[in-house]
């Protein structure tokens, strides 16, 4: 076994003059880059709690709606297509005799709050 000697940093040779200018460009791009994402990180830092401590502009949650048993009478043979919500009112679209029709609910109260006929063109 051969033993290795400790590494003397008195021993290594000086780098020559254009080595040392490009070690130099290298460890200064180093410092810009380093920087450059550091503003980064803190910008996106900054605009996390903006919007975290900043949200009086955001809309307040819905009130939790508490409607009982409501009966929403059809047409005979009427048949339910699709149900539709926002934030206050209630789609439901219904095909009554082969014509479409869509009848909005508040959603609050669940009152009719209008009606659409979709008929073909003869």
């Amino acid at each position: 076994m051969s033993k290795t000697e400790p590494r003397n940093d008195d021993d290594e040779k000086p780098l020559d003059p254009a080595a040392a200018r490009i070690v130099a460009k290298v460890r200064m791009l180093m410092l810009i880059a380093g920087a450059t994402m550091m503003i980064g990180i803190g910008a996106i830092f900054a605009v996390i709690g903006y919007r975290v401590f900043r949200s009086e502009g955001s809309a307040p949650a819905p009130a939790a709606v508490s409607v009982n048993d409501v009966n929403a009478a059809l047409p005979r043979g009427a048949r339910v297509i699709a149900v539709a919500m926002n934030a206050d009112r209630l789609a439901v679209s219904i095909e009554v005799a082969g014509a479409t029709e869509v009848r909005l609910f508040e959603l609050g109260t669940l009152r009719p709050a209008g009606r659409l006929r979709l008929t073909s063109e003869p």
